[in-house]
């Protein structure tokens, strides 16, 4: 317990408990966040996809595919990234219950099943991929507050009113979950902005999370103590969120400033379209119309007389003969 001395004038206290019984079942509240943020996700997305004019219904079956291929990847980059945090019993690699998810190994697996089940499903990848980012977002938030039970993700000493008091540790720190959980939710009303009043080209919101996620992260890296690999003097996750923040500004440039590509009714109407006549030669064309036509009316009129001349010298001759 930090003493009366040291204590801040306010602060965020720690909870007291992590979780809660069930008959003999004990759920953990980090569990159970995630479960929340999830559906929440689920829920948002079919909203915002229904919304593009899609069909609701496949994002539960991508969901299906995608959370637990995101759980096992967040739980893989979370073993192979710190591996002095795994429980030292013999099922601690897969331990999640206590912690130990990375976002970023999640994202990217649940991301590769994602685009399987869409492409199986023949439904198109990018503009469900921007329904789905600032879902993403708002999941990422609730399973913040997963960290506050657990006692995790929190960062160096402080004296501000907000500062998190720890069990077993003095004095108050930087509750650094709390600033990623504001900044997800801010970061998910931005996207839908954008979305609403820009003409962004799919999937260019979903570079703009990868992007703006990342972003926050390398601050959020330089405030965390928790046991992180370092190298050059910095936290792993520093570089990995420098990475990414590089890759979504590329990304989001390129997306916006490709061309689409062509549909069938584009074509149908540049091949329309293509090749204007010539005014001069449409006027040269009908020119020759007209003196064809003339000609055409001049010679059975020429014939006609010839016919007619020819009759009335026969006829003068046949006169003559007879007198």
């Amino acid at each position: 317990m930090t003493p009366l001395h040291r204590m801040p004038l306010s602060y965020l206290p720690s909870p007291a408990v992590n979780g809660f019984h069930i008959g003999p079942i004990f759920i953990h509240f980090y569990g159970l966040m995630y479960v929340v943020g999830i559906t929440l996700a689920v829920i948002i997305t079919q909203r915002r996809v229904r919304a593009y004019g899609g069909d609701p219904g496949v994002v539960a079956d991508v969901a299906m595919w995608a959370v637990p291929a995101g759980i096992i990847g967040g739980r893989i980059y979370f073993d192979l990234t710190t591996p002095a945090q795994i429980p030292h019993v013999w099922y601690g690699v897969l331990a999640v219950w206590s912690g130990g998810l990375g976002i970023w190994g999640g994202v990217a697996a649940g991301a590769l099943a994602g685009i399987w089940r869409l492409r199986r499903c023949g439904i198109a990848v990018a503009p469900f991929a921007d329904a789905v980012a600032p879902a993403l977002l708002v999941a990422q938030a609730i399973g913040r507050i997963g960290n506050y039970f657990n006692q995790e993700l929190y960062g160096k000493r402080t004296g501000l009113p907000w500062g998190l008091l720890i069990h077993g540790r003095p004095g108050a720190y930087q509750p650094t979950f709390l600033y990623e959980l504001i900044w997800d939710l801010a970061l998910a009303a931005v996207l839908v902005w954008i979305g609403h009043h820009t003409a962004v080209r799919p999937p260019g919101l979903f570079a703009l999370y990868v992007t703006g996620y990342s972003a926050f992260r390398i601050y959020e890296e330089s405030l965390r103590i928790d046991y992180s690999q370092h190298f050059f003097g910095l936290r792993l996750n520093t570089f990995v969120a420098s990475a990414l923040t590089l890759i979504g500004i590329i990304w989001f440039t390129y997306t916006q400033r490709r061309r689409p590509a062509p549909t069938p009714a584009d074509t149908s109407n540049a091949d329309t379209q293509a090749d204007p006549p010539d005014p001069a030669a449409a006027s040269g064309a009908d020119s020759a119309a007209a003196s064809d036509a003339d000609t055409a009316t001049a010679r059975p009129d020429a014939e006609a007389k010839s016919g007619t001349d020819e009759e009335e010298g026969a006829a003068r001759d046949t006169s003559g003969r007879r007198a």
